[in-house]
Parts: structure tokens; C-alpha cells; sequence
């Protein structure tokens, strides 16, 4: 048994699951279906500093968090303390409970700009920005590192100990430099290294995949929580299977085709809920592909579902092809 349970500031998190901040992906309606399964806390995907964009149809998106349990966690990226600074007062204005700053996005477009985990070379800067956005706001505020800008330049324990003297409330690091981008396999022996040095919550990234890698890397790490990114597209039931195992010892039955057609269904109506018909079913098209990977069939599938232009149909394909795997499963079974 563990106990779970994460506090950030004034919040006490159901527990130590972290969904990780993906732009495209982490939107409210996948934020809610995480929650629910098992999920103690989903950051919201990045919103930019820049005041200017505040106001276009993404960005307005974004910042939605409608429903959504608390707290609500937005995060936010840039390279200007004073625009940082404004960013977080805005979205805590509109809702926010906890600023997140983004500091380990390995993205081009943003890098260039020397945000995101670009911001690792400039240490004078990362401080400077962190003193502003902790002075600027009333909330807890947290950071999302990498562990440097590349595998000479791992200063991640630096910029740890930076972050909890300016007053970071949780730390998370994925296990990877800025140079890796999202290459080779996440080290852990960092993060590991920055656990004993700071006394602020601790949170591990980078590869968890399964109940098994979950509990193998907080038990080398130390860390006091998880975060799930990539391994939660199409498989929001790994919260929930990690919980368990960590819970009980035992593994938890992966979810069955009956719960992965209900699940998926109602993902997909919350997205055209969400966006709107035509860029709905354009979203659904990558997350129908990430629950029906590895599925009998799915390769076919999916080809098929991206010729689909209406919600409609989508729904009817989904629900048709996945009558047809239970159906064959029960054959099968026979």
C-alpha cells in the first residue's frame, strides 16, 4: 500500500497521477475523461504569454475549464517576466487555481522563441521569470523542466534549487534534455539526484508506460508523484490501473472492448461539443487512431475513418466496428 495523496499549496490532490500538459491533446474533454479515470490533477495544455493571441479562437479554448474539477491547472509559457507575470494574472482572473510555467516543452516553434524548455540555457532568466510570476499571483505556482539543454548541459539541479527559492510549490522533470527532444529512453538517475537536494513536491516524467514502470520509478526516483503524457493517448485507464497497482500490488484487467467503445464514444461526442462539428471530427481523428492502435482490424480502421467528414458518421463507423470485435470476441469465446 501507498498513500497517494499530493498536496500543492492549499490543495489536497486525490492523489499523485499527474496528466501532463499536451498541446493538441490535453483539451478539456480529455482533461475530464482522465479525471475520472484516475487522474489526481490534468494541467491544461500551453497557453502563451503573448496578450495578443489571448483572444483568438485557441487560445479562448484552452483557457476553458467549464466543469472541470478542482483545481484547475493552466499552464502558461513564454520569455518576458512581465508578460509571464501578466499571463498568470489573467488566467487566474479566469479561473485558475494553479499556474503551471513551462519550461521543458521541446517544440521548435517554441524554442525559437527561447521559451519552453529553451529557457534551460539562461539561468539568470528562469529566475527572473519565476520571481515575477510568484510575486504576480495569490495561487501556488509550479514548473515543468527538462533535465537540460543537452546530455554536456544538465543543469537541472540548478534550476531545481532556483525554482523552490523563488517559491515553486511542485516540481515536475522529464527525463530527457531539450536536445533529445522525445529520442532514446528517459533516464532517471536526475531526477533521482534532485529528490535529495529540495524539500518542494517532486514529480517524475518521462516514459511510464505501464502500472509496473510507474512503481519501478517512484520507488529508483523517490519522487513524490507521476506524470503520464504520451502513454494516456488512447488509454486514459491508465490512471486508474496504476492507482490500483500501486494501491494493491495487483494488476488491474485492461479495460474491455464494451468499456473502450463507451469510453471512446463519449470522448467523441464531448468533442464535437467541444469544437464544434467540423473541427471536432478533425480532432477526433487522432484519438480514434490512439484507442484503436493495436486493435484487430484498426490499421483498416483507421484509414477508413479519416475519409469520414461528419460526426455522425464517425459515431456510426465506431460503434459498427466495434460491435464487429465483440462479436468476434464472442465467437471466439464459444
Amino acid at each position: 500500500m501507498t498513500d497517494s495523496a499530493l498536496r500543492i499549496g492549499p490543495y489536497l490532490l486525490p492523489n499523485n497521477l499527474f496528466l501532463a500538459p499536451m498541446a493538441g491533446v490535453t483539451d478539456r474533454p480529455f482533461r475530464q475523461l482522465c479525471r475520472r479515470l484516475g487522474a489526481g490533477m490534468a494541467v491544461s495544455e500551453m497557453i502563451t504569454a503573448n496578450k495578443a493571441l489571448w483572444a483568438s479562437k485557441k487560445s479562448l479554448l484552452r483557457a476553458n475549464h467549464q466543469g472541470e474539477p478542482e483545481p484547475r491547472s493552466v499552464q502558461i509559457a513564454g520569455a518576458d517576466p512581465e508578460m509571464m507575470a501578466e499571463a498568470a494574472k489573467h488566467n487566474v482572473d479566469q479561473g485558475a487555481h494553479i499556474i503551471d510555467i513551462n519550461m521543458g516543452c521541446p517544440a521548435k516553434k517554441v524554442c525559437n522563441v527561447m521559451a519552453g524548455s529553451a529557457l534551460l540555457q539562461n539561468e539568470k532568466l528562469v529566475g527572473a521569470i519565476l520571481e515575477s510570476v510568484v510575486n504576480a499571483v495569490d495561487v501556488p505556482v509550479t514548473l515543468k523542466i527538462r533535465t537540460g539543454w543537452d546530455r554536456d548541459n544538465r543543469n537541472a539541479v540548478t534550476i531545481a534549487r532556483i525554482a523552490e527559492n523563488t517559491g515553486i510549490q511542485a516540481l515536475a522533470i522529464h527525463g530527457r534534455t531539450r536536445a533529445d527532444a522525445y529520442k532514446g529512453e528517459a533516464e532517471y538517475d536526475t531526477i533521482a539526484n534532485i529528490k535529495t537536494r529540495i524539500q518542494i513536491p517532486l514529480i517524475a516524467n518521462g516514459d511510464i508506460d505501464s502500472a509496473l514502470k510507474a512503481a519501478r520509478v517512484l520507488q529508483y526516483t523517490g519522487a513524490d508523484g507521476l506524470m503520464i503524457g504520451r502513454a494516456a493517448q488512447g488509454n486514459p485507464w491508465i490512471f486508474r490501473q496504476i492507482l490500483h497497482y500501486l494501491n494493491s500490488g495487483e494488476h488491474l484487467a485492461p479495460p474491455s472492448v464494451t468499456e473502450i467503445q463507451q469510453v471512446l464514444i463519449e470522448h467523441l461526442e464531448n468533442l464535437y461539443d467541444f469544437y464544434g462539428d467540423f473541427t471536432g471530427v478533425r480532432m477526433a481523428r487522432k484519438h480514434i487512431a490512439w484507442y484503436s492502435k493495436g486493435l484487430r482490424k484498426g490499421n483498416v480502421f483507421r484509414q477508413q475513418m479519416n475519409q469520414l467528414e461528419h460526426p455522425q458518421h464517425q459515431l456510426a463507423f465506431t460503434q459498427h466496428f466495434f460491435e464487429q470485435l465483440q462479436e468476434q470476441q464472442d465467437s471466439q469465446a464459444a
